[in-house]
């Protein structure tokens, strides 16, 4: 199936679909094929993918694209392409750079710890080998990406449960050992990425975990943050839309299978529980974010589960300031954007449509009458900012260049 690449004003174009309801869910379209668990889920040109997983029948290969606009799935290439038995697996770690995607490691029929790592290009909607993790073999660890750089760890290997941590640059196809994971060794563990950092929380050490961890790539240092309130689980599911984070389902101490919701707020450090996921609780589902919604969809639960999930999150708009009380100037702009705001006890910060935090000494200037954003490098498209004070965000906007 051929592929329009979009551009991020096109995106930004999407936005407003999902901000008809907040803090609900809705059912979406269920994952063509068989029904499954621990497939790996990655996003690509704003469509959303699934590929592998465990069903009935045994490991699969099989990958799915998901259109949000059409609310429907589509069959793609299998991993490995055509020719690529034997790459049947589930319990892989699955990212995505650019126009390109990645999936490694993991466990097959034959097989209970990969290491290979397989590319997939958008473009040519092909899939070629790269070079193999350079840690050992494992499945059931984690991944999340943050400036073109992947990160990937922890699960379990021959020797035990992990706790060491690499990254991948897909530019150079190298990888470099990082600092160990702040946490317990450990497999089954959710993770992702929120405003350039990387998180890592719950999992199974030996026992169920509910702590949660932050990772600072600048420093390669890690910080552990608020415990998650529910119960301690494995095979949960995360997602972060600055400034809030998401974890979800999982199986825990009690051997149930959960199907609450818990909110992380990025200033303050703390957790609410949201509404619970509608389906049937589960483990090791897949979950991502897309158009600025977090989907949860398949697992397992004692059947092999193919439903899928939107999570619509509050969207934050002037949280104690109103928004007369904040000028934004000239919409949209070519090379900066003016915002007067008649406070100067508050900083900016910077967002791009995936919730990234951009940098503040590169794009933000601090004025007399509040800040200043200069383009420099950013593309064409809509970005965000927040104004922080003291007790955390104060008010929310959105800029476009153009």
């Amino acid at each position: 199936m051929f592929k329009i690449l979009t551009s991020a004003l096109t995106l930004a174009l999407l936005l407003p679909i999902c901000a008809s309801a907040q803090n609900t869910w809705s059912p979406k379209d269920s994952v063509n094929g068989a029904p499954r668990s621990v497939s790996s889920s990655f996003i690509l040109n704003n469509e959303a993918y699934i590929v592998a997983g465990l069903d009935e029948e045994g490991f699969r290969r099989k990958m799915y694209s998901y259109d949000f606009l059409q609310d429907d799935w589509d069959q793609e290439e299998s991993l490995g392409g055509i020719n690529s038995a034997g790459l049947n697996r589930g319990s892989a770690c699955a990212f995505a750079v650019g126009f390109k995607a990645y999936v490694c490691l993991g466990q097959g029929e034959t097989n209970g710890f990969f290491k290979d790592n397989w590319e997939y290009d958008l473009v040519s909607q092909t899939w070629s080998q790269k070079s193999d993790f350079i840690g050992e073999a494992r499945r059931q660890a984690v991944a999340f990406v943050i400036d073109a750089i992947a990160y990937i760890g922890t699960g379990i290997a021959p020797s035990g449960l992990k706790k060491d941590m690499y990254s991948y640059d897909v530019t150079t196809n190298t990888w470099t050992q990082l600092n160990d994971f702040g946490g317990t060794a450990r497999k089954e563990a959710a993770a992702f990425t929120m405003g350039g950092e990387g998180y890592i929380g719950t999992g199974d050490d030996g026992v169920m975990r509910n702590d949660f961890w932050q990772y600072a790539p600048s420093t390669d240092t890690w910080v552990q943050k608020a415990s998650l309130p529910g119960l301690p689980r494995k095979g949960a599911v995360g997602w972060g839309i600055f400034p809030n984070a998401y974890i979800c389902t999982g199986e825990d101490n009690t051997f149930n299978y959960s199907t609450d919701l818990w909110e992380y707020n990025f200033w303050l450090d703390s957790w609410t529980q949201q509404p619970n996921i509608p389906g049937p609780g589960r483990s090791n589902a897949v979950a991502f974010v897309l158009n600025g919604l977090g989907f949860v969809g398949t697992g397992y639960n004692g059947i092999f589960l193919d439903d899928l999930y939107a999570f619509t999150p509050t969207l934050s708009n002037g949280i104690e300031l109103e928004k007369g009380d904040v000028n934004i100037y000239p919409l949209p702009a070519s090379d900066r954007v003016t915002i007067d705001v008649n406070n100067q006890d508050l900083e900016l910060v910077l967002l791009g449509l995936d919730g990234k935090q951009l940098s503040t000494d590169k794009y933000v200037v601090k004025t007399d009458t509040g800040f200043m954003i200069r383009r420099n490098d950013l593309s064409t498209g809509t970005y965000f900012f927040q104004l922080v004070g003291s007790t955390g965000a104060v008010y929310s906007d959105k800029i476009l260049f153009n």
